[in-house]
């Protein structure tokens, strides 16, 4: 199945209403745990979180990490809402938290580089993957971690069906039919690993980690900060 776009941003009101509504709690408490053990336990640092929508995983890792400072990035203003909602109700959060309104690549940022950089289900959004791996670089330094999980692309349009069906089966319809776009507008791992040797990250690690999601794992080595990453 060839790959589909979607719209890069989810700016609409009903969409960011339902996103906030839904339990992503299964996968997002994978990503937490993907962080967990690539970066450590008793990991204490700073992260970025790029397109971190209505912020349930930047919260989740500022509870899980209480040593961690937490930048949360994302384009579309109706989702921060829903995150800047979700992070009064948790005020011991709030010197440990904050959330940005920028689309990549122009976004500022508060910090030049960052001990961590993460993203949860961007990549598929991005019409050029390259704008996600060149904010990676941007905002990295060595020895800065960096995970991105996503889903990846079915080999076939009933299959990505199939998979609605399976998660997303009490869903909004709304949501059944983003899931669907979202399948199709994926990457699949080959692919991804063609996009890291393009960015000079071909030393970062790809894995499938559940039947729709793909992780992306890697150091930032000495020597490979901003603009010293050269694309080849």
């Amino acid at each position: 199945m060839q790959r589909q776009l979607e719209p890069e941003l989810m700016d609409d009101a009903e969409q960011a209403d339902a996103y906030a509504a839904a339990d992503f709690s299964e996968a997002n408490g994978l990503f937490v745990a993907l962080f967990s053990e690539f970066c450590g336990k008793d990991f204490a640092g700073t992260v970025l979180d790029l397109g971190c929508g209505p912020g349930d995983i930047c919260l989740r890792l500022a509870r899980t990490f209480p040593g961690s400072l937490v930048h949360g990035l994302d384009g579309a203003a109706a989702m921060l809402g829903h995150a800047k909602i979700a992070l009064a109700r948790e005020p011991v959060l709030a010197r440990r938290v904050r959330f940005i309104l920028g689309r990549l690549p122009d976004a500022a940022l508060p910090m030049p580089a960052y001990d961590a950089v993460v993203s949860n289900s961007l990549l598929h959004h991005l019409p050029d993957p390259q704008v996600l791996w060149g904010a990676v670089r941007r905002s990295s330094r060595p020895g800065t971690r960096v995970l991105a999980m996503d889903l990846f692309r079915p080999s076939d349009l009933a299959t990505a069906e199939r998979l609605v069906k399976r998660y997303a089966a009490d869903a909004p319809p709304v949501l059944q039919r983003d899931f669907l776009n979202s399948l199709c507008a994926a990457f699949q791992p080959e692919e991804i690993v063609a996009q890291l040797r393009v960015a000079g990250l071909g030393h970062f690690t790809v894995q499938v980690v559940s039947d729709r999601h793909v992780a992306v794992s890697g150091v930032v080595p000495d020597g490979e900060q901003s603009g010293a990453i050269t694309a080849r």
